[in-house]
């Protein structure tokens, strides 16, 4: 057997090792360690609670901006949509964020959603000392392999910053600061409470 064969097989074999390992399922918490997750997380997204008024710059799409609006449901989840607009305030895009925190991965989980791309563009968040960064695959439906690399920072009751790096190999190769965005309050946050009566008629 050659050299090379020798060192294909032992690259084979680390691969295939490091697939069933990130396969393996977490150590089971109990309830207490979950309840403790939930409870040290579940506030993390609050910052982006209310109605947003953002301006953006993308090295795709250039200078622009729009609103963006999240309210907590009342099972804790935070859905949010963010809307470009145009100069006579029509809709550009539009999409829509649902972010639910897993005490089990200590970790949030998000889906983003547009008009007929199903739930398909998922992606982790955690806090990372005042930041919030996010991984999150996008236009998964349409057979792309876009990735982006978010972080909320300057976070502060009337105003956030965020940029994204972006990846168009599923994170084999990343453009830095692929898109900028600043954001101001323009109204306050709100949950938007119980979709079912708590009564019955």
């Amino acid at each position: 057997m050659t050299a090379l064969r020798v060192i294909a097989r032992i690259c084979v074999a680390q691969a295939i090792a490091a697939s069933l390992l990130s396969a393996q399922p977490l150590a089971k918490r109990t309830p207490d360690q979950l309840k403790a997750s939930y409870e040290a997380h579940k506030s993390d997204f609050d910052y982006l609670l209310g109605d947003w008024e953002f301006t953006s710059e993308s090295q795709e799409y250039g200078k622009f901006g729009g609103r963006w609006s999240a309210v907590r449901l009342d099972t804790g989840q935070i859905l949010d949509e963010y809307r470009v607009l145009g100069e006579n305030s029509q809709t550009l895009f539009a999409t829509s964020t649902i972010r639910a925190f897993n005490a089990a991965t200590d970790r949030w989980e998000l889906i983003g959603m547009t008009s007929g791309g199903g739930l398909q563009d998922f992606g982790t968040a955690r806090r990372v000392g005042s930041e919030i960064q996010i991984e999150q695959k996008f236009q998964v439906a349409e057979g792309k392999q876009i990735m982006l690399r978010i972080k909320y920072y300057n976070i502060e009751p009337s105003r956030f910053s965020w940029t994204a790096d972006r990846s168009n190999d599923s994170g084999q190769n990343w453009i830095a600061g692929f898109q900028r965005i600043e954001a101001r309050r323009i109204a306050p946050s709100r949950n938007l409470g119980p979709l079912t009566p708590a009564r019955r008629p």
